[in-house]
């Protein structure tokens, strides 16, 4: 998901999801399905004094009363989302609210790296057959959507089977505007003919039945894979999979997205989200009871991170979510005290931090302030359209012009320029600290400049001479943070090779907008790995995923295409790995990218805002925090 962005180098290792997993597996140190389930299904309550529903409320409703209600301020930098229906959305800003409303069968544990996960609406670890093909699930039997109008006496109901079911299918149904059915494409027995068959039928039977999806109870499931994925489970924590009541969706219809209906700990109140401007999430009172992580890593502990242990979630009562188009009102609102924390925008950091060390200056520390560095899982880059008639396409001619706009610009530059000199360069796709990831970041099948004398002749090669013949191409970035700074250097630097390029800035809700539909020639944002491994990021070049879903670039090519197929049910391990390899050298002489990069977020955290730990791999963390003013 172009989104969010995410390089947990070397040291964030994923969750290993091997293809024979069963339940008669030891747990073991692996990081196997059969070892994950045996640590996350651990009830959290293990150690924690028991608050009864009773007394959560009543708390709260005492704050409520004394006008002493917990709320914090947080940035996004952004206009907001375009959309909190799952199944519309795919960037990172709509992960971040959508997570706080609706919730996935699946976790991410907040404190444990490298990321394992953990139950969220499941009551246990899902069960793998021996074959690696069938999954069985089994539901908490607590789990309620929100009270909503949508239900009789606007009481929510409980959470049945039928309704993960119900939501996945929604990703099938085209009519929903579905920009994610390559999560589960080719995933799920039967599921691929399901989709073909209902979208060509007069109406979407939503009670038709999937071959590989078999309810065997309220709260049972099971799912019948078409083979071995590596990737199944970590899907299963993406928003994007998240479960909703299909009352909700069938009385609010194409406004479902604006007034979402979910399990989770927020609810969104009508009037509480402003277009441009921002959001405020809700506690939800009827959220079931679920209590702070009783497990931490050594630094957590070191830094004070473990103080809501016993406390029931959410902690805080309300969150307002603040828009930030530019980066500079979300600094100067920080600095004045309205935020609770921030990211430190690159051109401020020098004012934050010590460039060689790293540090966080006296001046913020004196006021009890707290840095952060989160290396993300990252790929930025900018995009060819291989649908478009002259960037796109498999012929030598437009390939020699992608190499030759890849050989111009100069990735130093701009790192230097406008990241401090902090971020990783890199050739290929996958980050670094991932399996795949090239040894120092170069590839020998790389074009990545700078190299303006190899860049003139691949361009004569075109056809097009020192950029005689060659008409101006439009390029598309965001209007947000440094994208007009950057975009001019692109723009020169383009120029030295006798390229013109006409710059489109735009809010990045329009953006995404544009490169869904396909008429964005040349563009540039981030892809953050929606799970840390590579093939998630070989995914967004396979041929079926193509605009509006995953595969922006609308990349196709058989031999890649094939590669990654075999990948998706090979267990981790050296043979993967040279796959990897073999995809990105295919990737890197096609040229449908120029890059790469991977930044390092910095962040700023008050010393009022407890349990913070910054990261950007998962979004649902606002329940673990807390205020004290």
């Amino acid at each position: 998901m172009p989104h969010r962005a995410m390089l947990y180098a070397g040291c964030f290792v994923c969750l290993l999801l091997c293809a024979g997993c069963s339940s008669q597996e030891a747990p073991d140190a692996s990081g196997s399905p059969a070892a994950a389930a045996a640590a996350a299904g651990r009830s959290d309550t293990s150690q924690t004094a028991r608050v009864s529903d009773e007394e959560f409320r009543a708390a709260w409703e005492q704050r409520r009363a004394s006008g002493n209600l917990k709320t914090a301020r947080f940035p996004m930098r952004s206009d907001g989302p375009a959309s909190l229906d799952p199944v519309r959305g795919s960037t990172m800003y709509e992960n971040i609210c959508a997570s706080q409303i609706l919730e996935t069968l699946l976790q991410y544990k907040y404190f444990k790296r490298p990321f394992e996960l953990e139950p969220l609406l499941l009551a246990e670890m899902p069960v793998c057959s021996d074959d690696g093909l069938t999954w069985r699930f089994r539901l908490r039997p607590d789990i309620r959507f929100h009270d909503d109008p949508c239900f009789p006496d606007g009481r929510g109901r409980t959470v049945t089977a039928a309704d993960v079911f119900y939501s996945w299918k929604r990703l099938a149904d085209t009519d929903t505007g579905s920009k994610s059915w390559w999560l589960l494409n080719g995933m799920i027995a039967g599921f691929d003919e399901f989709r073909e068959t209902q979208n060509q039928a007069p109406q979407f039977d939503y009670d038709a039945e999937v071959p590989g999806l078999k309810i065997i109870s309220d709260l049972e499931f099971e799912v019948t894979l078409t083979r071995p994925n590596q990737s199944f489970l970590w899907k299963l924590a993406m928003f994007q999979t998240a479960v909703v009541p299909r009352e909700a969706v069938e009385k609010y219809g194409d406004q479902f997205g604006l007034r979402p209906v979910g399990t989770g700990p927020w609810i969104l109140r009508e009037g509480d989200w402003v277009q441009d401007v921002g959001i405020r999430f809700t506690r939800n009172p009827g959220y079931r009871e679920v209590y702070f992580p009783t497990e931490f890593m050594p630094e957590d502990v070191e830094a004070g991170l473990t103080g809501g242990q016993g406390k029931r979630l959410p902690i805080l009562d309300e969150i307002q979510v603040v828009f930030f188009k530019e980066d500079q009102p979300m600094w100067l609102q920080f600095r004045s005290g309205k935020l609770d924390y921030t990211q430190v925008p690159a051109e401020n950091f020098r004012q934050a931090f010590n460039r060689r060390t790293g540090r966080l200056k006296r001046e913020f520390r004196d006021q009890g302030m707290t840095g952060h560095a989160v290396p993300l899982l990252d790929f930025i880059f900018r995009a060819f359209n291989m649908d478009d008639p002259l960037l796109g396409g498999r012929s030598d001619k437009s390939r020699y012009l992608r190499q030759a706009i890849c050989l111009a610009l100069d990735w130093d530059e701009q790192n230097d320029a406008f990241y401090n000199g902090m971020n990783v360069v890199y050739d290929g796709v996958i980050p670094p600290g991932l399996p795949g990831h090239p040894e120092g970041g170069r590839s020998e099948h790389s074009y990545r400049g700078r190299d303006l004398e190899r860049a003139r002749k691949l361009l004569a090669k075109a056809g097009y001479p020192e950029g005689h013949g060659l008409p101006t191409i439009d390029y598309y970035t965001s209007r947000g943070g440094n994208g007009k700074e950057q975009t001019e250097m692109l723009t020169r630097q383009l120029s030295d090779l006798g390229i013109t390029v006409k710059a489109h800035l735009l809010d990045f809700s329009q953006l995404i907008q544009k490169v869904n539909n396909r008429s964005a020639q040349f563009f540039s944002f981030a892809w953050a790995s929606d799970y840390p491994d590579g093939e998630n990021n070989l995914a967004i070049f396979y041929g079926p995923n193509a605009s509006p879903g995953s595969n922006h670039f609308n990349y196709s090519n058989p031999e890649y295409d094939a590669l990654y197929e075999q990948i998706v049910a090979m267990p981790p391990g050296e043979e993967r790995t040279a796959i990897y390899e073999r995809m990105q050298a295919i990737l890197m002489e096609d040229c449908p990218y120029a890059g790469s990069m991977a930044r390092t977020r910095y962040y700023i955290v008050t010393p009022q805002l407890k349990n913070f730990k910054p990261v950007e791999t998962f979004s649902n963390w606002f329940k673990y925090l807390d205020v004290e003013r």
